[in-house]
């Protein structure tokens, strides 16, 4: 009986992060809506904030990744960042 291995991920979930932005812009929204239940909003804002946890974490994690794929022998070489559009 073959045993199954759990598949790591070394490429983070680019649609689960876009999935989870835009379900905290509809998270907001319903809190800015002014007819909006109290129980509503703390619902939302309770979600809300399970969402931004999620979304720091795997922020911290592509950023823990970019460190290690910038590092070389043991030194971090560090390069600029020049964002495509950012011509002012």
């Amino acid at each position: 009986m073959a045993t199954k291995r759990k598949a790591k991920k070394d490429i983070p979930d680019i649609a689960d992060f876009e999935d989870s932005t835009q379900r905290l812009e509809s998270l907001i929204e319903i809190l800015e809506d002014e007819e909006t239940s109290l129980e509503q909003a703390l619902q939302a804002f309770e979600e809300g904030v399970k969402v931004t946890r999620g979304l720091q974490k795997s922020l911290e994690e592509a950023e823990q990744k970019v460190t290690l794929l910038l590092e070389k022998n043991n030194e971090l070489e560090t390069a600029d960042f020049d964002p495509p559009g950012d011509d002012e």
